[in-house]
């Protein structure tokens, strides 16, 4: 599977190079364009799978916005009801930070695109706990390998990828 979704992600070209900035303010030298690989059906269809073979009986969570086609898909996979983390709660409507029902004491699974430092999945975990729920696990896409894996370790929560960096560069790196 891995070298099945990274050709996919190559081909989808999601992966770039050059000097990238990235949202926590650090920069890169190569970039993974989460909105390519999110809106081509081929890698929605083996994230999606990929997702589903390790999710298990728990409920799926999405980062949002940037992994709710993610959980989405996941969910039809599965047929697993899913919920949206967002990272405030909106300032309209009902005003929820967590989207979707949740039931207190539910084990949750939280789906990511990509973990770099891995403080915005932190941020999902922390208030779907705060919702009641119980979260020990993070699949993400793509781990950046940065440092996610040992802040959410600090936090109880093991992160699981796809892919990591070093598996998605190799190629590039032969």
């Amino acid at each position: 599977m891995t070298d099945e979704l990274r050709a996919a992600l190559e081909a989808a070209d999601a992966v770039r190079f050059g000097e990238f900035e990235l949202s926590h303010g650090g920069t890169s030298d190569y970039y993974v364009d989460k909105y390519l690989f999110e809106t081509d059906p081929e890698c929605l269809r083996l994230i999606a799978e990929a997702f589903a073979e390790r999710v298990g009986d728990a409920k799926l969570a999405g980062v949002a916005l940037g992994a709710v086609p993610l959980v989405a898909v996941t969910a039809v996979e599965t047929g697993s009801p899913y919920v949206i983390a967002r990272k405030q709660a909106k300032e309209y409507g009902t005003g929820n930070r967590i989207e979707g029902r949740l039931t207190e004491g539910e084990e949750v699974v939280v789906l990511e695109d990509i973990a770099t430092t891995g403080q915005s999945a932190l941020d999902a975990v922390e208030a779907l706990r705060e919702a009641g729920a119980v979260v020990n696990r993070v699949l993400v896409v793509v781990d950046r390998e940065e440092g996610a894996s040992e802040l959410l370790a600090e936090h109880g929560v093991e992160l699981e990828s796809l892919l990591t960096a070093s598996e998605l560069l190799a190629e590039k790196t032969r």
